[in-house]
């Protein structure tokens, strides 16, 4: 879709045209019905164009001849017969509708919705529009951001307040099972921001802790403390320490052995890789170990990473940590410091997570996602993502998967 305002608008009571032609797309319709208009020296007003699976619909508002900035050289009842003859002999339609001034202005409170479905139904689409309309919210335009691996629509929202927009349409979403996310519409939407990310089932598959406690016979053990603690039934900090003291005894080669056996997330290295060459700084902090971010962020690119450190002493693990425990409440501290060091407000921060020790960050930040999230962290935070897909948090900022596909083939 393009949109274009090229003339000052007309009063009011101006008199108007709202040019429609649509049918089978080919190159030069644009510029074909601009040229057409412009033997009437018409002023244009505003100029919209979709093109959908072929077909065009392209909306030009113009003023009615004699109103503009030139000349007057036909009438309206001769422009009407010029622009149907036009579309005719290019096999379009054409429908000239007459009226006033321009189009009205948008409501106060604009806002971006973003809806996610795999696949994105036409009944689930409908609630989401009707409830927009239930709170008082005018949709104004809707863009296709991408149509794998999933689909992604935006709707751009006015006469609603953001926070309010948001509150309803997350009844929605979870009643529907759909991602949908709110973000306030302005200048400052694509600005680089900062970008932090749980490491731990969010930038990796795996449950790093797990890893090691495969190598020291103790995984079945480990995964039931961590599951509960994700799941926010235990105390962060004391789970940690009850689990690291069972990899007591380990060599340190282990933690070679557990770096190769890290899987990123699908679409990790595209989110991580499309934010960076749009500005974003980018960093991860995990209540797992520097052992295995050190090297993430290394192998990644990532401009912070905070974590816990394993201690080791005449290369065995101790069975403890050192330094404070990166928990809870850290993980927003973190991000407080990352964003201080990066220059970024919190505004312009989004922090992504799946678990409970996540919360804090993730309502600190002025964009939360909860990524494949465990129930307590859907509901808590801004938004959520429920699709195996790292990437598609791009779509939540307002980028398409043509613009990615673009980055990328520039290299």
């Amino acid at each position: 879709m393009t949109l274009a305002h090229t003339a000052e608008a007309p009063g009011e009571d101006a008199p108007t045209l709202l040019v429609k032609i649509f049918g089978k797309d080919r190159p030069g319709l644009t510029a074909g019905l601009l040229r057409t208009l412009a033997g009437f020296a018409v002023d244009v007003v505003d100029l919209e164009q979709v093109v959908t699976r072929g077909r065009i619909t392209l909306c030009a508002l113009v003023t009615a001849p004699g109103q503009g900035q030139g000349q007057a050289t036909g009438t309206e009842g001769e422009l009407r017969a010029t622009v149907h003859t036009w579309a005719e002999s290019v096999g379009l339609q054409a429908e000239i509708i007459s009226g006033t001034g321009d189009n009205p202005a948008r409501g106060v409170g604009r806002s971006h919705v973003t809806v996610l479905g795999n696949p994105l139904t036409a009944e689930v689409t409908a609630a989401i529009a009707a409830r927009i309309t239930a709170a008082g919210g005018n949709i104004d335009r809707i863009n296709r951001l991408a149509k794998y691996p999933v689909t992604a629509v935006e709707f751009d929202v006015s006469g609603v307040p953001t926070e309010q927009l948001r509150t309803e349409l997350a009844t929605e979403a979870a009643a529907r099972s759909v991602d949908v996310a709110v973000v306030a519409s302005g200048l400052q939407r694509r600005a680089p921001r900062l970008v932090v990310m749980d490491v731990d089932s969010t930038l990796i598959r795996d449950e790093v802790i797990e890893l090691f406690a495969a190598h020291a016979g103790c995984e079945e053990q480990v995964a039931a403390v961590t599951a509960a603690a994700m799941r926010g039934e235990l105390d962060f900090e004391e789970s940690l320490h009850a689990r690291v003291a069972l990899l007591a005894g380990l060599d340190e080669s282990v933690v070679d052995k557990v770096r190769a056996e890290v899987t990123l997330t699908p679409g990790a290295r595209t989110l991580i890789r499309t934010l960076k060459r749009l500005g974003c700084q980018v960093g991860v902090v995990s209540g797992g170990f520097t052992q295995v971010t050190d090297g993430l962020q290394e192998h990644l690119g990532l401009d912070f990473a905070a974590a816990n450190t394993l201690e080791i002493v005449e290369g065995k693990l101790t069975g403890r940590v050192t330094g404070p425990v990166v928990d809870r409440p850290g993980k927003a501290r973190l991000l407080r410091a990352f964003a201080a060091r990066a220059g970024v407000p919190l505004s312009r921060t989004v922090a992504i997570g799946d678990g409970a020790n996540d919360l804090d960050m993730l309502n600190a930040a002025g964009l939360g996602v909860a990524f494949n999230a465990k129930p307590l962290v859907r509901e808590a935070a801004h938004t959520a993502v429920t699709v195996p897909f790292l990437d598609t948090v791009l779509y939540l900022l307002g980028i398409t998967r043509e613009e990615v596909e673009a980055a990328d083939a520039q290299g």
